[in-house]
């Protein structure tokens, strides 16, 4: 197209229908103060360029910017095009397995059309940002999709389960949501042959494949909460409940949500669960958050605390000089 009036009414009515899902004639006529004809015409030129713009006949009827067989250039404002290219950054050191090559792909092209003083922005966020990238376990892109499409859509999922202790079983279950903690992808479902909710690390499946079969959401507990909890307890031979005199959001600071829950009590404590192998790490490490603590469970944990405080008793004592 060339740069002229007609070029940037179309960019402007392509933005138009970006910005909503749907507008009338008679709203798009005074918003780009041309003719009803003109917008048709305008409307057809988009669908030439392949953009699947939908009409919709009679009395009120407009139009929307349906979805397509291939994706078109999108208009982005000054913000949304910064908070793009600021994701795809952090895209690029994920934990879904190819994300970080197409990000970076994409950033490649979306770099090369963004004005200078937006590029500018951009790469000054990511001179001014360091990333630690951690221990994640990265998961295959259409495993994410498929098990997506089935939470959506309400049809059951069959997949090969790789338990803690080593071995394989079979798995049939009805997906309710991901969630993920940053380092790794769960999901919490229905467990039709155990009749009870069940948490899986996406990671550990294999051969996963949606059915036909679609079945009834049930009422579930909050799936965010649930994946917490699980993940931070069942998988350790602890399991361990200590009053904090700290408000929750300090102690949430320090503990990341994969590590343990926090239940603030609104008197100024707050309770910590977190699970663990050992008892003396984690007297250490509740010991190291540096609150004032009352232990609720278990009592070994007691024991292991005054161990502990018995070992930095007689650190501390004489003889240090020598």
């Amino acid at each position: 197209m060339k740069a002229d009036g007609t070029s940037e009414r179309i960019l402007r009515l392509l933005g138009l229908l970006q910005r909503r899902p749907s507008w009338t004639a008679d709203e798009l006529t005074r918003e780009l103060g041309v003719t009803a004809r003109s917008v048709r015409r305008d409307v057809q030129r988009l669908r030439n360029l392949g953009y699947p713009v939908q009409a919709r006949a009679g009395v009120g009827g407009g139009y929307r910017l349906g979805a397509g067989t291939r994706l078109p250039p999108l208009l982005l404002d000054d913000q949304e095009a910064i908070a793009t290219a600021v994701s795809l950054r952090m895209a690029s050191v994920g934990t879904v397995a190819g994300a970080s090559e197409a990000a970076v792909r994409a950033l490649a092209k979306l770099d090369q059309v963004m004005p200078p003083r937006l590029r500018s922005e951009v790469r000054a966020v990511h001179d001014a940002t360091a990333t630690l990238v951690g221990p994640g376990v990265e998961v295959d892109a259409e495993l994410l999709v498929t098990i997506a499409r089935a939470c959506r859509d309400h049809v059951r999922v069959h997949f090969s389960y790789l338990r803690p202790d080593g071995r394989r079983s079979q798995r049939s279950v009805e997906p309710v949501q991901m969630v993920t903690t940053g380092r790794r992808w769960y999901l919490m479902a229905w467990d039709a042959e155990r009749d009870d909710w069940r948490t899986f690390r996406l990671d550990r499946m294999s051969e996963v494949s949606s059915s036909t079969l679609r079945f009834s959401p049930r009422p579930h507990p909050d799936p965010a909460t649930y994946v917490q909890r699980s993940v931070s307890g069942s998988p350790y031979r602890h399991l361990a409940r200590v009053r904090l005199h700290a408000p929750a959001e300090r102690v949430r600071e320090r503990v990341p949500p994969q590590v343990g829950r926090v239940e603030d009590q609104n008197d100024g404590w707050c309770v910590l669960e977190v699970g663990g192998d050992d008892l003396d790490w984690l007297a250490l490490h509740i010991a190291a958050l540096g609150f004032e603590a009352e232990i609720l469970q278990p009592d070994g944990l007691r024991e292991a605390v005054a161990g502990l405080a018995r070992r930095l008793a007689t650190m501390a004592g004489p003889g240090q000089s020598r």
